[in-house]
């Protein structure tokens, strides 16, 4: 691990507080009547519901929602046997991905323990206080054990991620795989090299749905599984051992159809792809190093379709992929386990999305191309907000079906329209937008290129591929910070400084920028003056020079003033009256976006019809659908002051031009976001669930609602964002964050990758 990145990495989970986890009441706390409500006497209530029905705990406690992640710590990632206390923080991101991707509380369970029968025990008696529990990085063949028998002794979901995380969405690319290269699962040969946890998972499942166990042939470190080798097997090792005299891995790859790699790295060799079928599909998991690396593969054999575990190839196989989700659907219908029809299910929805037409709103999230079914897009993108949707449900039917299920779902729209709430918490808002610039980088005027936090920036924007970065400022001082903050920005090929007192591209930029100004009240030799000394400047004439695809300016002193200085040389939009701005606010329970928060303090009712267009559309590039409220301190037309009357007139403006827009208002801020309100007031309205775009009367209103919620909520503010400039360039604000550039970095990289 690279030095730099392990600092990154320990002030992560040491930094603003020790931890990844914390444990949030979800009942207000705010008077007598509350604290008797929560504890004595009115606990009683709920605990005597529960005594007389059990399942009761499911409706007065938070059990039927929370997973246990538990581990000994004894195959922790590639660190191997480090103990219960090291594996911690892998424990802590799992339960965040949990929380992230599917809304699914999760307390991680450390357990010093390695005899099985004592470690089961622990286990099962915590059975009161789960709603399933996941099981991770156990070392085999123990992890064969505590499974099963916990999976008998309890009567809620048990998972080994390690194994039925990995097989079902390994499954799902070999479904895939196989159909694009003409083959059934029923008639085709499969070698593995590995025959730990998760390949004999991989198999399992993979013999469930339909492939002979005789057309399997395992190989680990001790060469080719076979009948009487020896050494002391586990029975689901011992049932796929074959009757051969073939002892290496080259010797079984003969007439092979699908490599399955879950070892390590480089034993799959370019020499020996000769020997598989025709249109092979290889599987390289071993991380971060796979068995073959991919241009090796495709250039021995052209008709081979790849998936590896890396995010930097395509077929990524990432049990993010389903775990979160298949917990989700489990729990959803209180299934006593998890067993083969629900990973089957997950296997054919994960596959059936691969397959499946984009949409528009997703299409856009991928930067405005849907990603289309064929050898480099077998399996989904970790990113895709779909899974949730497609996984869940399908698990909750096959659980349904298999007798599993003890609330069954009656209304299953209504239960994919409450699985909408978790696609896109927090900081998932920005997924989308981070893959759409790493796979397609531009170059990124940072105006400010001497800042702390820029260069910090700027580090993570290299080491994550986002952009090829252009830093305006004095040279000889961002070497030296750069070298001070130990950063490892190579100013010879990474990363280009534009200096404003040397740089030989000045004097035409200065020539262009008087050009642009003379008549706005700037003589020739300020305009020269100032293209040295005001850096937002100098990046917005890189950028309208063509020298850079965007540009970031302002993080320093007044956010107006920077503005001011830009404005001249922000061409619009074809079509575009005015420049507006957005900014987004990422919350727990998702993202609201606020316009116009920095630039129009009293927009016109046609100007906010024209705004409320633009930010629509800038929510479309997050993969959102918008849902917009025009606010006011009016709600349906209960006052007719001239700022109810300016909203109301916006509205009827966006209905006549946009009758399919999901819009409603004018509406106080509670009605937006309160649907069942909203019904109490009107009986009709256009907007379903509760809005994700707030248009507010003026730029008070905008940016009071923002900064007063950002403080009070710490919500992540991204933004703003300026709206109909015809070129990606963006003014930030004073209190930007290292990350906070970086996320501005991806957005303005997305805008430029955008086809316009």
């Amino acid at each position: 691990m690279d030095e730099n990145f392990r600092k990154s990495a320990l002030a992560y989970h040491r930094l603003p507080r020790p931890g990844k986890l914390s444990v949030e009441a979800t009942k207000r706390m705010a008077n007598q009547r509350d604290l008797a409500l929560a504890y004595s006497p009115g606990v009683a209530a709920a605990c005597e519901e529960i005594a007389k029905d059990p399942a009761a705990a499911r409706e007065y406690t938070a059990r039927g929602n929370l997973v246990a992640v538990i581990t000994n710590g004894t195959a922790v990632l590639g660190l191997g046997n480090i103990g219960p206390l090291a594996s911690k923080p892998v424990m802590e991101g799992k339960a965040v991905l949990f929380k992230k991707f599917a809304g699914i509380d999760v307390f991680d369970l450390e357990v010093a323990e390695t005899d099985i029968d004592r470690f089961v025990e622990v286990v099962a008696a915590l059975e009161p206080t789960f709603g399933g529990i996941n099981l991770e990085d156990i070392k085999a063949p123990e992890c064969f054990v505590i499974e099963k028998r916990l999976r008998e002794r309890m009567n809620i979901p048990v998972f080994h991620d390690d194994q039925h995380g990995t097989a079902i969405v390994c499954a799902a690319a070999i479904r895939n795989g196989l159909l694009l290269q003409g083959k059934k699962l029923e008639e085709i040969k499969l070698v593995t090299s590995g025959a730990g946890a998760a390949a004999l998972a991989c198999v399992d499942l993979l013999v469930a749905m339909g492939l002979p166990a005789d057309n399997v042939t395992l190989t680990d470190i001790k060469g080719v599984v076979y009948q009487g080798r020896g050494d002391d097997m586990a029975p689901n090792m011992a049932r796929y051992a074959r009757k051969t005299d073939a002892r290496i891995l080259p010797d079984v790859l003969v007439g092979a159809d699908v490599f399955l790699g879950l070892s390590a790295p480089n034993v799959l060799k370019s020499a020996w792809l000769d020997q598989m079928a025709g249109k092979p599909l290889i599987l390289a998991l071993a991380n971060p190093d796979p068995e073959i690396m991919p241009e090796d593969a495709i250039a021995a054999r052209p008709d081979a379709i790849i998936a590896t575990g890396r995010s930097d190839y395509p077929n990524q196989v990432n049990n993010v992929l389903c775990f979160p989700f298949v917990f989700r659907g489990a729990l959803d219908v209180d299934a006593t386990t998890i067993n083969e029809p629900m990973k089957v299910a997950a296997v054919e929805a994960i596959a059936a999305l691969a397959r499946a037409e984009a949409s528009d709103v997703v299409a856009l999230a991928y930067g405005g191309a849907a990603m289309g079914f064929g050898p480099d897009y077998i399996i989904p993108k970790p990113f895709d907000p779909r899974l949730i949707l497609s996984i869940a449900p399908a698990v909750a039917r096959a659980a349904m079906e298999s007798g599993v299920a003890r609330r069954p779902i009656t209304d299953f729209d209504a239960y994919e329209t409450e699985l909408e709430k978790f696609v896109y918490r927090s900081g998932q808002l920005m997924r989308p937008v981070f893959e759409v610039a790493r796979q397609s980088p531009r170059r990124i005027a940072y105006a400010e290129g001497e800042d702390e936090r820029v260069l910090r920036a700027v580090q993570t924007v290299l080491d994550e591929g986002l952009a090829h970065p252009v830093l305006v400022g004095r040279g000889a001082v961002i070497r030296e910070k750069a070298r001070s903050l130990g950063l490892r920005l190579d100013f010879q090929s990474q990363v280009r400084i534009v200096d404003p007192e040397s740089d030989p591209l000045i004097p035409a930029l200065a020539e262009r920028y008087q050009r642009r100004v003379e008549r706005k009240g700037v003589p020739p030799d300020a305009a020269a003056r100032w293209i040295r000394s005001r850096h937002g400047i100098a990046a917005a004439m890189l950028l309208e020079h063509g020298e850079v695809d965007a540009a970031l300016c302002g993080g320093l002193g007044d956010w107006s003033r920077q503005f001011a200085n830009i404005l001249p040389l922000l061409p619009r939009q074809d079509g575009i009256g005015r420049i507006y701005s957005l900014a987004s606010l990422i919350l727990p329970n998702g993202a609201l976006f606020f316009c116009d928060t920095h630039v129009n303090v009293d927009p016109t009712a046609e100007q906010i019809a024209e705004m409320t267009l633009l930010a629509a559309r800038a929510v479309r590039r997050f993969g959102l659908a918008p849902k917009a409220a025009l606010l006011s301190h009016s709600s349906f037309g209960t006052a007719d002051s001239q700022s109810a009357r300016k909203m109301r007139k916006a509205m009827a403006l966006l209905r006549a031009a946009h009758p399919d827009f999901e819009i409603d208002g004018e509406m106080h801020a509670d009605a937006a976001l309160s649907e069942s309100l909203r019904a109490r007031l009107v009986s009709n309205s256009p907007l379903n669930g509760s809005a994700n775009l707030l248009v507010m009367p003026t730029l008070d209103a905008a940016n009071i609602a923002l900064t007063l919620l950002s403080a009070a909520t710490e919500g992540l503010l991204v933004g703003p964002l300026l709206l109909g400039v015809s070129k990606p360039v963006h003014v930030m604000v004073p209190s930007v964050t290292a990350r906070g550039i970086v996320n501005m970095t991806a957005l303005a990289v997305a805008q430029a990758a955008a086809p316009q």
